[in-house]
């Protein structure tokens, strides 16, 4: 195990330092054809200034992909690598820039610097397809032995279908804890059979069988993927002390301190000032679209919850036919919904019914990232099944958020849950900036904007599934 491990590291370290260095290459060609000129900058560089220039960028390019994700080779999709990449080389390119700025004391020319960079990322489109495809040939997918405590299970196998690339599910046993805990020779016996597997998935198994099997498997060098308990999320984002010789997590009520509220507030004032005036021209073609659509109200006004539970009214561009629920209900849009109207599928799609939220933000209601805003009703509804559902709103509701762009609009509430509680016990200004990058591409992924399913009042179980 430890030598598949290594020999995965060796090629993801060997491919992604071959492919930096192809990109610093290709911005070598520009600054060495081009910038390095004095007509350009104050003063040439020759022989160890060039390596000098070139070694900042690499390292520049290198830091901004391990912090985007782009050096998990085999991790990430090809779609999910080649974006990556992408953000990891504008990012790169304008630190390039401002460097050439600096030499030349003044602000040189950047077309051939995006044409390098043109260049650059029809690179790594063909470069990240190549090494995706060989990792997936010299590393077959993980032989998978699942132990699960209930039926919640059905919901998670269509998930490792659609990774077969990573996961392939061999045998799976259903934990009866009774039936171990009267026969300890079942224990045992299950056990053994976990030696036989490089990789085993715990999920939704009660704590005790949980830690049973947990520590026995990281005993004998078997991976482990657990599906964590908020108790669990909730740990991981403790701090650890040392006041003695025993170890203490501590777990702060508060997920953000003063400081780091001031700064995420700054944040928030000034890109929804600087979003508000560059999408003011879309905001007004799409309200005279809606307008001429159907003749009725361009914005969708409803009550929403934020930061402890307080109450606030939500904007949208409308989306649906006027009085869509009339009846009362709040129901989440299911697939093709015939209450969506023709320009609400476009600005759906194109998230361009959340813009008028940014009126929000710039208000203070809401925050750029943060858990969604709820409504009441719903918030009611869930924390009577889930009671921790209430442990979201310990920070403000947010226009994009952990749970929005890794999870789908049809997650369930109990996963959706996870995901906000650990952006709040994970908070940091560095994680928000990283979501916003990240946002720009879930607005190219249709089935982040999927409806539920027929007969679904929310993304939680529908009624025939309760009974």
């Amino acid at each position: 195990m430890k030598n598949e491990d290594t020999r995965k590291r060796l090629y993801t370290l060997a491919t992604v330092f071959l492919g930096i260095t192809v990109q610093t290459i290709i911005i070598f060609f520009v600054w060495q054809g081009y910038y390095n000129n004095t007509s350009v900058i104050r003063k040439i560089f020759v022989f160890r200034g060039h390596y000098f220039v070139m070694g900042i960028y690499w390292v520049v390019l290198y830091l901004f992909n391990k912090g985007n994700g782009s050096l998990k080779v085999g991790y990430f999709k090809i779609g999910d690598l080649i974006f990556s990449q992408l953000v990891s080389n504008i990012c790169a390119n304008l630190v390039f820039y401002l460097e050439l700025c600096l030499l030349a004391y003044g602000f040189p020319s950047p077309i051939r610097l995006l044409q390098a960079m043109v260049v650059q990322n029809l690179f790594n489109i063909v470069w990240v397809v190549l090494i995706t495809k060989g990792y997936q040939q010299t590393f077959p997918p993980h032989q998978v032995l699942l132990l699960f405590g209930k039926d919640s299970v059905k919901e998670f196998l269509p998930k490792l279908e659609a990774r077969k690339d990573k996961f392939t599910v061999c045998e799976s046993i259903k934990i009866n804890t009774e039936k171990i805990k009267s026969n300890p020779e079942l224990c045992q016996a299950i056990k053994e059979k976990m030696t036989h597997y490089n990789t085993v998935m715990l999920w939704d198994l009660p704590t005790i069988m949980r830690n049973e099997f947990l520590k026995y498997a990281y005993g004998k060098g078997i991976r482990i993927y657990v599906m964590p308990k908020i108790s669990d999320i909730i740990l991981n984002g403790s701090e650890q002390m040392h006041f003695f010789d025993s170890p203490l997590l501590l777990t702060r009520s508060a997920p953000m301190t003063f400081e780091e509220r001031c700064v995420k507030r700054l944040m928030d004032i000034i890109l929804s000032i600087v979003l508000l005036v560059v999408t003011s021209p879309v905001m007004l073609l799409t309200a005279i679209a809606i307008k001429i659509n159907d003749g009725g109200r361009i914005f969708y006004k409803q009550v929403r919850c934020t930061i402890g539970q307080k109450k606030f009214t939500i904007y949208k561009f409308r989306s649906m036919v006027e009085n869509a629920e009339k009846d009362g209900v709040a129901r989440l849009a299911a697939k093709k919904d015939s209450r969506i109207t023709a320009v609400g599928k476009v600005i759906r799609a194109t998230r361009i019914d959340e813009l008028p939220q940014l009126f929000n933000i710039f208000m203070g209601s809401m925050s750029f990232v943060g858990p969604r805003p709820e409504r009441p009703e719903i918030i009611k509804k869930y924390t009577k099944e889930i009671p921790e559902f209430e442990y979201r709103t310990k920070v403000k509701a947010g226009l994009t958020g952990y749970a929005q762009i890794f999870g789908k609009y049809n997650t369930s509430p109990y996963d959706k849950l996870k995901l906000d509680i650990y952006y709040v016990e994970h908070f940091s200004i560095r994680l928000d900036i990283w979501l916003i990058i990240q946002t720009i591409k879930i607005i190219f992924v249709p089935e982040s904007t999927e409806g539920v399913r027929e007969g679904k009042e929310t993304a939680g179980k529908s009624k025939q599934e309760k009974k």
